[in-house]
């Protein structure tokens, strides 16, 4: 299996690290479908109860490998639909996943990096990183769902400025735009991944799941549906140990112990 990217897994969380720090991480041919295959490979694992993505060296995720694209110019337009599907893949393997799912990120986050940045539950930005959409630099438009989950967190007419102009964009303008949950100093952000990592471990994972899903069923589903989704979902909760331990807990008066069953 290709190195660019690394999986691993401690007390829980699962860590998919992208990791070809030369050239930013930028995306190519082999490095999208270990993405694939790494993301399929967390959202499976009965040991995993977070998934945390970051990136080796100076940047999270620089958009797609250019050079692999001028390289292979006279091939990108059959090329593309299939790099693309194994791209996409991953990012609904992201969204599926009973877990949650935390970026960290640092750097540079452009193009198919923002994209898969916007996949995830939770962003967490190191203070410095920029972040571009960087598509249109190209002559191409965007892809890995940006064009779903952007314009869903920011507006229309922001998701299309951004897309449109790709200008580089600081992490707090991405905090006041709904983007990334939390800026930290970058000799913190990985401390604070890890801090919430843990604590998202540590938490009662069916209902994790089921809260994820529901969030993602309510961008398409109407009122009336998604109350019986809700209710439905809150009876699975209700048959699972960790309920049992949450509600004792706290009539008892203490942290509840969630063992994610």
């Amino acid at each position: 299996m290709s190195n660019s990217i690394l999986y691993s897994l401690s007390e829980g969380v699962a860590t998919i690290t992208f990791n070809r720090p030369a050239v930013m991480n930028a995306l190519d041919a082999d490095m999208i479908r270990a993405f694939r295959t790494n993301c399929e490979r967390a959202a499976a694992d009965l040991e995993a109860r977070v998934i945390v993505l970051r990136g080796a060296g100076p940047a999270f995720v620089a958009g797609g490998d250019v050079a692999m694209f001028r390289d292979n110019v006279a091939a990108m337009a059959t090329l593309v639909p299939e790099l693309a599907a194994e791209l996409h893949h991953g990012i609904l393997a992201l969204r599926r996943a009973p877990q949650p799912v935390i970026a960290a990120v640092h750097g540079a986050v452009a193009g198919a990096g923002f994209s898969i940045m916007l996949a995830c539950d939770l962003v967490l930005a190191a203070a410095g990183t920029q972040f571009s959409m960087a598509y249109s630099r190209i002559g191409t438009s965007p892809d890995g769902g940006a064009t779903w989950f952007l314009p869903r967190l920011t507006g229309y007419q922001k998701a299309m400025e951004l897309m449109l102009l790709a200008d580089t964009v600081d992490a707090e303008t991405m905090q006041r735009l709904g983007v990334v949950n939390q800026v930290l100093a970058a000799d913190q952000l990985a401390a604070a991944t890890e801090k919430l990592a843990r604590r998202l471990a540590a938490g009662p994972a069916q209902a994790y799941a089921e809260t994820k899903a529901l969030l993602n069923r309510a961008m398409h589903a109407g009122l009336a549906a998604q109350l019986d989704a809700e209710a439905l979902a809150f009876a699975r909760c209700a048959k699972t140990e960790d309920f049992v331990e949450g509600v004792t807990a706290f009539t008892d008066k203490r942290k509840p112990q969630y063992k994610g069953k």
